[in-house]
């Protein structure tokens, strides 16, 4: 079945806004695939290639304008990997699918109604702390099928422990190895995509493309932001209706 024209200026919005802060925009295309009749496994798959390719491009962007530090975000990927290959090996009912992605698309819509401010950091607490909170993240990333931006940057603007830009380079890099590492257990899926879903990750990678272009140059995007979450919290609602059999 061809897919229905709307999905791919949608998604090429989507990246666009997402990829402006450094995300690679797993759970806003969860979000649009959420009102389509796809199951829930290929929508799951599509939403993770389609979130490296446009996180890859965010990286490249905000590297490129020496926002990334390397040091930051080791200790969290380095935890996070292996638990998002596990958390991603786990196979949930769909009710219980739809219930954690509800959430996600929840804590999306919180990380995209954050103000983007500019300030000192401040210190990063020890190792450990920074390798455990870094393993929450990565399986709660793999359950869901997401990169784990929308977890690694709030912490890092709430706690204050990085700013918006170089949040954004350390949340590209952290869902690109994440969203790797959850595609391997759900390789099998890939056959699952059809030739025409093509088109609509071509979609999304345009919208990185300015996305990246956009926030690594400081132009403002809050009010498209705003939308974006009301729009998600929209589709965690619907989401969480499905799941609960309404």
């Amino acid at each position: 079945m061809i897919p229905d024209a709307w999905l791919y200026p949608a998604l090429f919005l989507v990246a666009v806004l997402y990829s402006s802060v450094g995300h690679g925009g797993a759970s806003g295309y969860l979000a649009v695939l959420s009102f389509t009749a796809l199951a829930s496994r290929e929508v799951a798959v599509l939403a993770l290639v389609t979130n490296v390719l446009v996180a890859g491009v965010s990286f490249l962007a905000y590297r490129s304008a020496k926002h990334f530090d390397f040091s930051l975000v080791w200790p969290f990927a380095a935890a996070s990997v292996p638990l998002a290959f596990v958390g991603a090996s786990l196979k949930l009912s769909p009710g219980a699918y739809y219930w954690a992605v509800a959430l996600v698309l929840l804590l999306a819509s919180v990380r995209l109604a954050l103000p983007d401010r500019s300030r000192e950091p401040r210190p990063l607490p020890g190792l450990a702390s920074r390798l455990g909170i870094g393993g929450v993240m990565g399986f709660a990333s793999g359950i869901v099928g997401v990169g784990g931006g929308i977890f690694l940057s709030p912490v890092l603007i709430l706690t204050g422990w990085a700013n918006a830009k170089r949040a954004g380079a350390a949340s590209a890099a952290f869902i690109v190895v994440n969203s790797a590492a959850g595609l391997i257990p759900r390789s099998a899926d890939l056959a699952m995509l059809q030739p025409h879903d093509g088109g609509l990750v071509v979609s999304a990678v345009a919208g990185s493309l300015v996305g990246s272009w956009l926030g690594t140059r400081k132009l403002g995007l809050g009010a498209l932001r705003q939308v974006l979450a009301v729009v998600l919290v929209f589709a965690a609602v619907k989401l969480a209706m499905k799941a609960a059999g309404l």
